[in-house]
């Protein structure tokens, strides 16, 4: 659960279910490459991780290679990861709790923040499996009972959702909207398989475990976990398409754009 936590994230729910809204079937192809990253994962990543008996992802890299540039690369590369997913993170997290609180946007996000780092100064890696654990039963919870929603409008029928759709707007059952020239196809498959088998915050989860065989057996469950959970943002994508509309969509994604660039002048002005 911690694992599938880790990988479930608002910016995956929002973002996978926006690219199928706004561009029907080739939002799938995010969804399926971060799926089949998976395997890849579990045969060639968690168990010989785990068999080292090493702590830290630099301390793998390094086992074979020279110490020193090898840490300096992977604390560079771990941090630059994070830092894009931090800044998705907080700006969601900034605009939820502004919104449930009515504080400013720059205040939400500094309380979000001092809160993040409180729970893993004082808690660790323990507390972290934790909060991951409650966000997956959540955002799971979340995702079924929507997708329960949307199909209830089209009597349970997934085939009458997409019908909808198609007749809404033609084409969107049919590939290339998104991604039309075949090599452009192949590089973004293989850039979203390879790159969910090097999340640094993905990779950590295997350095905890007792040993290899719940090693693999964790990415089995975090594998199903998450195919049910993208399989369910396919159905809100083609919800959202059918119910709210790609033109409410769209004027959303101006008010994203926005939230982001207010986000960066902010961080550019705490950075100076």
């Amino acid at each position: 659960l911690a694992l599938a936590g880790d990988f479930m994230s608002a910016a995956s729910f929002l973002g996978i279910a926006g690219l199928v809204a706004l561009n029907g079937f080739d939002g799938l192809i995010y969804s399926i490459g971060f799926l089949v990253g998976w395997p890849i994962v579990m045969f060639l990543i968690a168990e010989p991780l785990r068999n080292l008996g090493k702590y830290t992802f630099a301390d793998v890299v390094a086992f074979r290679l020279q110490q020193k540039p090898v840490r300096i690369a992977s604390a560079i590369g771990t941090l630059v990861v994070i830092s894009f997913y931090l800044i998705a993170q907080m700006v969601g997290a900034g605009e939820l709790i502004k919104l449930l609180f009515g504080f400013d946007y720059e205040l939400a996000v500094v309380i979000v923040g001092c809160v993040m780092m409180a729970y893993v100064i004082f808690g660790g890696m323990i507390a972290t499996t934790w909060v991951q654990i409650i966000k997956a039963v959540l955002l799971l919870g979340g995702t079924v009972l929507l997708a329960i929603l949307v199909l209830a409008r089209f009597g349970f029928n997934p085939i009458a959702l997409f019908a909808a759709a198609s007749e809404k707007y033609t084409g969107v059952l049919a590939p290339g909207k998104l991604v039309s020239n075949p090599l452009d196809a192949i590089s973004l498959g293989m850039s979203l398989m390879f790159g969910t088998a090097g999340l640094p915050h993905i990779l950590m989860r295997f350095y905890t475990v007792p040993d290899a065989k719940a090693a693999r057996l964790s990415v089995t469950y975090a594998t199903a976990i998450i195919g049910v959970f993208y399989l369910l943002t396919f159905i809100l994508g083609f919800g959202a398409m059918v119910l709210v509309g790609k033109d409410a969509i769209e004027k959303l994604v101006l008010v994203v754009i926005w939230l982001r660039r207010c986000w960066q002048n902010f961080s550019a002005v705490m950075l100076y």
